[in-house]
């Protein structure tokens, strides 16, 4: 990751040189410094910033839920106040498919607000929207808001 902040960054090497003493967890402001950076060179800093400010709204401490891709969700959405998971993914095409779908679900790749699905036919009922919403995670960096219109 050095040698690519060297290679990629105008940054300072003196800067370069004190982030290449980090480690653990804290490589992970390396990190970020790098994605900053190479997404400034390419596509401007005003961007770089909108795509900073999402992933520390996902991924930072306290996660902020305003600026994440929703779908939104009527009552008609609902079976005796249930949605199937499938169903839900498909909705927000987070799946192409129930097929896609049931395979996520058994390689444990989808959480329903923070709870790993583990069963396909499961269904989600209407009061776990009771904040109005359910976050969705496909995978580890995919997040969608499923919103409940009342």
């Amino acid at each position: 990751m050095i040698r690519c902040l060297k290679i990629l960054t105008f940054l300072p090497l003196s800067e370069i040189d004190e982030l290449a003493k980090l480690e653990g967890s804290e490589l992970n402001k390396a990190k970020e410094i790098l994605a900053f950076e190479v997404t400034k060179l390419i596509h401007g800093e005003e961007e770089a910033q909108k795509a900073q400010q999402g992933a520390r709204a996902l991924f930072g401490a306290g996660a902020n839920t305003d600026n994440m891709p929703t779908t939104s969700l009527t009552e008609a959405d609902f079976e005796n106040g249930e949605i199937a998971v499938l169903d839900l993914l498909l909705k927000t095409k987070l799946i192409p498919s129930k097929g896609e779908g049931r395979r996520l679900i058994e390689q444990g790749g989808i959480a329903v607000d923070d709870r790993k699905i583990e069963n396909a036919l499961e269904k989600i009922p209407a009061s776990s929207f009771e904040k109005g919403y359910v976050i969705l995670k496909k995978g580890k960096k995919i997040h969608h808001k499923a919103l409940l219109e009342k």
